[in-house]
């Protein structure tokens, strides 16, 4: 397949074109923060990002972030439910508490969850300025959690004002407001949000309509000191309420209940930074905190309740060395703590440093890094990186990267009443190459990857057992337990072959699989992982008026570990259509699933049918 892929490219890249894309990268010379922790060019390293600008985000429309993030290689997507629910995003076949969130520069994941990962289904993009995901280990830089990539998401930071509105099937209402400007020295913006949907039932064949509303809210503040010198301020909050379905006697059947959940997400940083011609720093203090109560009907009492606050200072910056010779360097130090009804507090601290140089000259980049972390509970790790890129001329280039990743035990892993303090931090390896080409007109790339990942927490279940791991966990406990390898191939074009004309296609194929030596699984698919995902995307434009659809293709998978559990194949396809009146106000509408397809991402949970939806957004 390799070989095949690689012949299609080599035959058909030439007329690829990079231009304005739907909502793939943005441009060839695009900056990006994830590949060194602070701004760097996407041509200038062998790592693999993809970009998506503002202007692309409002040709996708809506509030779902997933289908953007569909739009990138390497990416699938599950969910239980409908918008609010639970969402997982999978990145070259990891899971999903192995990306690494940062929105507006501040790590959003929630330590009082089981995985310490940060559920997608609560982050609406209509305020979305841009969004950048790196695909690979990147601890080098990121440190802990960053074992299938990095997904950082910037809040609305354009001048002006711009409201959007739109309604929809299901009495689904979004509407946004944002606004930002100059004062002096001073540079002001504020952006918010609110999400309200009767939904569908997340039951498959229930008719109970489970609901979601959210409330959002962010703001930024950027004062001039000195010449080249300023200071930031950053925030984000977010509430809202999810209507559940749950597991009711007599049958414990997944079934309609009145159950519910309230979540509060409150984000933030402060700090300054500094640049010049051979050195830029920044220094910052951030918080994160995540609240979560379950109820089983409205009126009752919380029957779980959460809170998972995590609190870092760090320092990030670059200094050029010599002409062609850079150091990237950093710190930080993370304190972490959950609480839950049943479990009291729990804190734990974490402290890592790391130094990355790199060489650009001419054609050639080369770029090698180390990092050490010290955790409060399992002591030390260590993690290595490095990425390479030549350009070979006429817009081709070859790229090629080594990634290093680890995962800390979470403290629900480690202390609550199913943990295990004697639990090590996950770890991976990974690596991909491949060629890319970009030009006046187009861009094109193949990568090839793999990832081997060991010592993968997983919930052991004790059946009633007291004795050896289960000794007083007799429901079960965590244990390092097993081993994954996820490989295969990317392939990506965007481009405009006219002034009418854009189209963007990416396909990929993964093979994760459990490799765990001995394991009654072994060889077997990683749950909720298909091999294949295809999106293919068009727009045509004249005057006043933009066309659009979309096309997705994802193949079969597993729900379980073992197997035995099949999720079919799907195929989605998605329409819309935008007019222009004059300069300031857009009037939009779409169809999605316009195919009414009956699919699950995750067994037993429904998915929206055809759905249509309409508004209007201004821009002052």
């Amino acid at each position: 397949m390799y070989k095949y892929l690689v012949c299609v490219i080599s035959g058909s890249i030439s007329w690829v074109a990079q231009g304005q894309q739907q909502a793939p990268p943005v441009a060839v010379d695009a900056v990006t923060i994830l590949v060194n922790g602070t701004a760097q060019a996407t041509d200038k390293t062998g790592q693999d990002v993809s970009l998506f600008d503002r202007d692309g985000i409002e040709r996708v429309q809506g509030p779902d972030l997933t289908r953007l993030l569909e739009r990138a290689p390497g990416v699938t997507i599950t969910r239980n439910g409908g918008p609010g629910a639970f969402t997982a995003v999978h990145v070259r076949g990891g899971d999903s508490d192995q990306l690494l969130v940062l929105i507006d520069g501040v790590r959003v994941a929630d330590p009082a969850s089981p995985g310490g990962g940060f559920d997608l289904g609560n982050l609406l993009m209509g305020n979305v300025a841009k969004v950048e995901l790196q695909r690979g280990s990147n601890s080098t830089i990121w440190g802990n959690q960053a074992l299938s990539g990095v997904l950082a998401v910037t809040t609305n930071t354009r001048p002006g004002a711009s409201a959007s509105a739109e309604y929809g099937a299901r009495d689904t209402f979004y509407g946004t407001l944002a606004a930002g400007g100059q004062l002096g020295p001073v540079s002001l913006g504020i952006s918010g949000g609110r999400y309200a949907s009767e939904g569908f039932s997340a039951a498959a064949g229930g008719a109970e309509p489970d609901g979601f509303r959210q409330n959002e809210l962010a703001g930024r503040a950027t004062v001039a000191l000195a010449s080249g010198l300023h200071a930031f301020a950053r925030a984000r909050y977010a509430e809202g309420r999810l209507d559940l379905d749950g597991f009711p006697a007599p049958t414990y059947a997944f079934a309609d209940t009145a159950e519910y959940q309230s979540a509060r997400q409150r984000s933030g940083a402060v700090g300054a930074e500094y640049a010049n011609q051979a050195l830029t720093l920044t220094a910052s203090g951030s918080s994160a905190r995540t609240e979560r109560s379950n109820f089983d009907a409205p009126g009752s009492a919380a029957n779980f309740t959460a809170d998972g606050l995590s609190r870092r200072i760090e320092l990030h910056g670059n200094w050029r060395l010599a002409p062609h010779l850079a150091l990237a360097f950093g710190g930080e130090r993370e304190w972490t703590r959950f609480a839950t009804l049943y479990d009291g507090e729990h804190r734990t601290a974490i402290t890592g440093a790391y130094g990355q140089f790199a060489y650009d000259r001419g054609p050639l980049h080369l770029a090698a890094g180390l990092r050490r972390d010290t955790n409060h509970d399992f002591g030390h790790a260590t993690s290595a990186g490095a990425d390479a890129a030549y350009a070979l001329g006429e817009g081709w280039r070859i790229v090629a990267s080594y990634g290093e990743g680890f995962k800390a035990p979470t403290l629900f892993q480690l202390r609550s009443d199913f943990g295990n303090v004697l639990l090590l931090p996950e770890r991976s390896r990974s690596y991909d190459a491949g060629i890319a080409y970009g030009g006046p007109r187009g861009s094109a790339a193949v990568t090839a990857f793999r990832r081997d990942t060991r010592d993968l927490i997983v919930f052991v279940g004790c059946g009633g057992r007291s004795s050896g791991i289960c000794a007083g966990r007799p429901y079960g406990t965590y244990d390092n337990a097993s081993r994954a390898r996820a490989e295969g191939i990317e392939f990506e074009a965007h481009g405009e072959p006219s002034e009418a004309l854009q189209f963007g296609a990416t396909y990929t194929f993964v093979r994760a699989q459990d490799v765990t030596a001995g394991s009654a699984t072994a060889r077997m698919a990683l749950a909720r992982r298909p091999r294949h995902a295809l999106t293919l995307s068009g727009d045509w434009m004249r005057g006043p008026v933009r066309l659009g659809a979309d096309l997705r293709v994802v193949s079969g998978s597993f729900d379980d570990a073992a197997n035995t559990v099949p999720l079919a194949g799907y195929t989605t396809a998605t329409v819309r259509g935008e007019f222009a009146i004059g300069r300031a106000i857009t009037l939009f509408g779409r169809v999605e699933n316009a195919l009414d397809a009956i699919y699950q991402t995750a067994a037993g949970y429904a998915t929206a049918r055809r759905s249509a939806f309409i508004g209007a957004r201004a821009r002052l």
